[in-house]
């Protein structure tokens, strides 16, 4: 069974990795200094535009994701969410 803690990071990625993903096309979800539970019905990719934040996955490690980061949450996942400087975000689900 696979684990629905992994989240995955890629810091920095290529604009070439970028656009072939269609990031830009995305919508934009932006959220200011905060703490909340969220859980995941379907997987997320998103790549911050801005921002410094602390997921902690239920019975998992704590993953911090900054500006510039592109990661995947998987679904099934539930996290708390720590925001250390406002997010801004490019996501998209499935």
């Amino acid at each position: 069974m696979q684990s629905t803690t992994e989240i995955k990071v890629i810091h920095q990625p290529s604009q070439e990795q970028l656009n072939q993903l269609g990031v830009s096309k995305w919508p934009i979800w932006a959220k200011e200094v905060s703490e909340f539970p969220w859980t995941y019905d379907e997987s997320e990719t998103c790549y911050l535009l801005e921002g410094d934040v602390i997921v902690t996955p239920v019975n998992g490690e704590p993953v911090q994701v900054k500006k510039g980061d592109l990661v995947t949450f998987p679904a099934g996942m539930s996290c708390t969410w720590n925001i250390k400087s406002d997010v801004r975000k490019h996501y998209k689900f499935g």
